[in-house]
């Protein structure tokens, strides 16, 4: 049998854009052995997906930070015998762990000049391009058909069943439009205002009757409480009360999820939850919702070079310039069509 290993991308969102290029190389090898190489703060992104069949952790910051961490790492991956191995992720370090790891084919884009550790280069966009299609530009090089760039994440019953649980004893009924809020990001110039995310959720109230959910990470729980505390209507906080994986089940439950750009967008792009994405200072054109979700991106930056990584913006006029009635305008075509 053979074995193939994909050493994967660092991040939640970039994860789910990885997930067509595992489709691709599954399509095209049914029979073999395919183990995922990730950080932990991933693995619960691609635990379920049957694409795999076995998710390594690669803790760069943990137990595989030092030398001998590294070298433990690259001996545990000689036994598995690898035939094969996509890096997808660009760093020099790990084209240099499956070199030494005796792993025959490696194949991936010369980026950090690790050229001379692979034995397939494939030659990097002359554009630049979405990241969905960054990675299935490598399964193509290599003559694997591309058949879906639908991004997959994956819940079961239990899940679903904790989701059910927990909705039930808010109060929500099973018949009820529920609208989740997702107003976190990774830094300040992502985020919209608390304020206009909680005019929206009350006007998604008033109009629509939907049950608002803040959903979010723990960190978020604060964020959310504020959204909560002005808002006139009532709104249940979820953030911090969930896993990954059963937020993809709440998701999976909604009517309508308002976010800003951040993995948990996508992961509701992955669960068909009619999504509105909202950018500032990235592209949707290459960190984009993507594929046959059902989703509307709005964007309305003019001004700024993008995409921007000045962390210390405090006027944040990327996000300011996405009014409220935006957001609503989007909101009432897709719940129209409930």
């Amino acid at each position: 049998m053979k074995k193939i290993l994909i050493v994967n991308v660092n991040w939640i969102g970039d994860t789910l854009f990885a997930t067509p290029f595992l489709r691709a190389v599954r399509d095209a090898h049914p029979d073999s052995y395919i183990a995922c190489l990730t950080h932990p703060r991933c693995v619960e992104m691609l635990d379920l997906n049957p694409c795999l069949n076995e998710i390594i952790i690669y803790d760069e910051e943990g137990v595989h930070r030092t030398l001998a961490g590294k070298l433990k790492l690259i001996t545990g991956l000689r036994k598995k015998h690898f035939d094969t191995a996509f890096l997808l992720h660009r760093s020099f370090t790990k084209a240099l762990i499956v070199f030494l790891a005796d792993i025959k084919e490696r194949i991936g884009y010369p980026t950090k000049r690790r050229g001379a550790l692979l034995t397939k280069t494939v030659e990097e966009p002359s554009e630049e391009m979405h990241k969905v299609e960054y990675f299935l530009d490598i399964a193509r090089a290599c003559g694997l058909a591309v058949n879906s760039m639908a991004y997959e994440f994956f819940v079961d019953d239990s899940h679903r069943k904790f989701i059910d649980g927990f909705l039930r004893q808010a109060g929500v009924r099973d018949t009820d439009r529920i609208a989740v809020l997702c107003p976190g990001g990774n830094w300040a110039p992502k985020r919209w205002s608390c304020k206009s995310f909680a005019r929206v959720a009350d006007a998604l109230v008033s109009r629509y009757a939907c049950r608002i959910i803040i959903s979010g990470a723990a960190k978020d729980a604060r964020l959310a409480a504020d959204i909560k505390g002005m808002m006139t209507s009532e709104a249940i906080v979820i953030a911090g009360k969930t896993t990954l994986k059963q937020l993809g089940a709440l998701f999976a439950r909604s009517s309508l999820v308002v976010a800003n750009d951040t993995g948990t967008m996508h992961m509701a792009v992955a669960m068909n939850a009619p999504t509105i994405a909202l950018f500032g200072p990235t592209s949707p054109a290459l960190t984009g919702p993507y594929g046959t979700g059902r989703y509307k991106v709005i964007f309305k930056n003019e001004t700024c070079d993008i995409p921007c990584y000045d962390f210390t913006c405090t006027d944040n006029r990327c996000m300011a310039a996405i009014k409220v009635e935006d957001v609503l305008k989007e909101a009432e075509s897709i719940l129209a069509q409930k």
